[in-house]
């Protein structure tokens, strides 16, 4: 089994949001069976809680029903470990995940869309603080990085 995290600031908008979709694309693809996915953030203040009533409403609408599932929790030590491959959504969460890495998965650390062969240098921006839009543009980044993110699996 492969193990994928997908990492933001809250882990209540971003990420959960990039792991329903990734898990969503491995169901239609068959690939659920092989690959293990899940969400957290650098930041702990939602811990529990669920995703943002906009993250779940437009992602549930778009047909990833799989956010639903989710609740916030801040990355644990063990994550690390345990986990073959940590994406962050953006250089800030990046940086924290590298200063708190161990030497020996450093490896292991990347960009949401420089790993999906997007943008080496891009970012998907933060939606919480801004209008319903935002969300919407965040969704689109994901679900076109998401193939790339598979492509690029170890499968």
């Amino acid at each position: 089994m492969f193990r994928v995290l997908v990492v933001c600031l809250g882990n209540i908008c971003r990420s959960p949001m990039a792991a329903s979709v990734l898990q969503g694309e491995l169901e239609r693809r068959g690939l659920q069976s092989r690959v293990e996915v899940d969400s957290a953030g650098t930041h702990g203040a939602h811990a529990g809680e669920r995703a943002d009533r906009r993250a779940v409403q437009l992602t549930s609408e778009r047909g990833y029903p799989q956010i639903l599932r989710e609740r916030s929790r801040r990355i644990a030590d063990a994550d690390f470990e345990r986990f073959d491959l940590i994406l962050a959504m953006d250089r800030h969460n990046l940086a924290r995940l590298r200063d708190r890495c161990p030497p020996a998965h450093q490896h292991k650390l990347h960009l949401f869309l420089a790993y999906a062969g997007q943008d080496e240098a891009g970012e998907v921006p933060d939606p919480y603080y801004g209008p319903q839009e935002g969300f919407e543009v965040v969704l689109k980044l994901i679900e076109r990085a998401v193939p790339g993110v598979i492509e690029r699996l170890p499968l």
